[in-house]
C-alpha cells in the first residue's frame, strides 16, 4: 500500500529538481505578502519523457496531450515565498475542481508549498488558478499535438500573442530541458490582482540559460 506514496514522493523529487524558480526563495514568507504570480504550465509530453513517465495517470496513452497545471506560485521580484502556514488542504474540495492539476495529489502539494502563500483560503487558490488556467493564450495546435515541431523562442512568444494581443513582451518565460533541446515548460506571470504582467528580471535571465540553443524541440502527445 505504500508503494503508490512513494512514486508521488519520487516524482514531488523530480518536479522540484527540474522546477526553473526552485532552487531558493527570500525569507519574507508572509502569506499574501508577494509581488506577481507565475502560472507555470508544463509541457505534460516532455514530463513524461523522463522520469514522470511512470505516473500513470498523467502519463497513460491519451492522457498527456498537451500543456497542464504545475501550479500558481507567488513570486517576489527575486526568490519566492513557499510554506507560509500550516493550513490544512480540504481533500473534498478536489472534487469542486475537477482536472485542474494533472495528478490528483498535486492539489494538497501545489496548496502547501504555493497556495498557503498566496492570503487566499483554499478554495479561492484554486478558484483563481483554474480561472487563469482556462484564460490562457493557448496556442490551438498545441492542445492536441501529434507531431514533433522545432521552433524558437521568439517564435513560440509570437504564437501566444497571436491569441492575446494584450500578453506583455515580458509576460512570458519559456524554459527547456535536455541543455535547451527541448520544451519543458511555459511561465505566464499576472499581477497579484490576475492581470496580465511582467515577469521578473531574474526569472526571464533564468529563461533565457534554460533554452540556450538556437532552437528546441516541442515532444508531441502519445
Amino acid at each position: 500500500m505504500k508503494r503508490p506514496f512513494l512514486l508521488f514522493n519520487l516524482l514531488i523529487i523530480v518536479f522540484t529538481l527540474a522546477c526553473p524558480v526552485c532552487g531558493g526563495s527570500a525569507s519574507r514568507n508572509d502569506s499574501g505578502d508577494f509581488d506577481f504570480y507565475v502560472l507555470a504550465l508544463s509541457w505534460s509530453p516532455d514530463f513524461c519523457a523522463g522520469w514522470g513517465g511512470t505516473d500513470y495517470e498523467q502519463c497513460g496513452p491519451g492522457r498527456n496531450p498537451g500543456f497542464v497545471l504545475h501550479g500558481l506560485w507567488p513570486q517576489y521580484q527575486k526568490g519566492f515565498p513557499q510554506n507560509c502556514s500550516s493550513v490544512p488542504f480540504p481533500s473534498p474540495l478536489k472534487r469542486e475542481f475537477p482536472g485542474l492539476f494533472p495528478n490528483d495529489r498535486l492539489y494538497a502539494h501545489e496548496w502547501r508549498r504555493h497556495g498557503t502563500c498566496s492570503g487566499l483560503s483554499p478554495r479561492e487558490y484554486l478558484s483563481v488558478a483554474q480561472k487563469l488556467k482556462q484564460a490562457a493564450p493557448l496556442p490551438p495546435r498545441y492542445r492536441y499535438l501529434r507531431e514533433p515541431v522545432r521552433t524558437t523562442m521568439a517564435a513560440l512568444k509570437k504564437e501566444f500573442k497571436v491569441v492575446d494581443a494584450g500578453l506583455p513582451d515580458t509576460g512570458m518565460a519559456v524554459f527547456c530541458s535536455g541543455s535547451g533541446r527541448f520544451l519543458k515548460e511555459v511561465f505566464l506571470c499576472y499581477s497579484p490582482q490576475g492581470k496580465p504582467a511582467a515577469c521578473s528580471s531574474e526569472i526571464l535571465s533564468k529563461s533565457a540559460r534554460s533554452c540556450r540553443q538556437s532552437d528546441f524541440l516541442i515532444r508531441p502527445g502519445r
